[in-house]
């Protein structure tokens, strides 16, 4: 089969042709029918030798559905053809965190060496893809598969986030969105359908702004050294009750503390390196700052059945697997809109 890899440090990703998986006892293939491009994988590609923590070559790709083309023995309540998403964040499955659904937080996945698709074993970014465990898949049930597939990041991710700060975004409250790009405009979405607060997003680039007006900022705000003093001014002085994150560099750090409201919340979602000194005097008082992963299975549901309903959508530009570099160079760029979505098969 063709599949995006990861082979040489610090090289461009590369279309190969590698064997076709096979399940093995209680594991699962699925045909790959689309597979999302995200920021993380850049990071990934942007590790230095030194500490690179996966094998190479890596299979790219953590957001991926498909259609069930293999059950391995004992795998019962699936059938070839079934359309399913895939929850990415694995984990060992019996600790408690796992019991809990949040397999995102299970509590001995490092020590066993679980890692998710595509971020430490073979990704989507391929024409097949095994799935160790029929516990990580979630049936799309008439979901459109290009639509579907960043939300099991881009859509979970930011759900995950914002759910943890719904009790306070009350009537009159304000949401800050900092960076309107494939995460940050999904968010936007998710606040506007949860929550009644005033959503203000900051992003440095005009046609993001433009893309975060569309999808229902109240306001947008060009990221620059003004961009605190022009939120606190939306807000009276009092700043926002939520800030969310979703570039995470030493800069939107800075801005995400400076915005935030007594008792307020900073999440920072994006993993651009920066970080947020907490301590008496150095924030408002009561801010609670943290830095959360992922989601939950039980989430990736409810994320689901918020697109049924049309509450939320992602903007998406579709690849090939051939052009699947391209959307990663684009992506680099900043080029992309939305999502960028790999077909293998198409």
């Amino acid at each position: 089969m063709k599949a995006l890899q990861y082979r040489t440090i610090g090289a461009p990703p590369e279309v190969v042709t590698i064997p076709d998986p096979e399940p093995g006892p209680g594991q699962v293939l699925l045909k790959v029918t689309a597979a999302g491009v995200c920021h993380s994988d850049i990071a990934v590609m942007g590790w230095p030798a030194e500490g690179f923590p996966y094998e190479l070559p890596l299979t790219l790709g953590h957001e991926g559905v498909g259609t069930v083309a293999a059950l391995g023995a004992g795998v019962t309540g699936l059938a070839e053809g079934d359309a399913v998403a895939v929850y990415g964040p694995w984990g060992c499955g019996t600790c408690a965190k796992c019991a809990e659904g949040k397999e995102n937080y299970c509590l001995r996945a490092e020590e066993l060496g679980i890692r998710p698709p595509g971020l430490g074993r073979p990704g989507s970014m391929a024409e097949y893809l095994l799935i160790d465990d029929p516990r990580h898949l979630v049936p799309l049930d008439g979901l459109d598969p290009v639509a579907a597939v960043p939300l099991t990041d881009a859509g979970l991710t930011p759900y995950h986030a914002i759910k943890r700060s719904l009790p306070k975004l009350v009537p009159g409250s304000t949401a800050v969105v900092i960076g309107a790009g494939g995460l940050g405009h999904v968010g936007i979405q998710l606040l506007r359908a949860l929550t009644p607060a005033r959503v203000v997003a900051l992003d440095v680039s005009e046609d993001k702004l433009r893309l975060a007006r569309e999808v229902g900022a109240h306001e947008a705000v060009l990221s620059d050294a003004k961009a605190a003093e022009a939120v606190r001014g939306i807000t009276g002085g009092l700043g926002a009750e939520a800030v969310f994150d979703f570039v995470g560099v030493a800069p939107t750090v800075r801005t995400a503390g400076a915005v935030a409201a007594v008792e307020g919340d900073v999440t920072l979602v994006g993993i651009g390196g920066g970080s947020l000194p907490v301590g008496f005097g150095l924030l408002p008082f009561e801010v609670s700052v943290n830095a959360p992963y992922w989601g939950s299975r039980s989430e990736l549901i409810e994320v689901l059945n918020l697109a049924r309903s049309g509450a939320v959508s992602v903007h998406t530009e579709t690849y090939s697997l051939d052009d699947a570099p391209l959307a990663y160079e684009r992506l680099h760029e900043g080029r992309i809109d939305g999502r960028a979505v790999i077909l293998p098969h198409g």
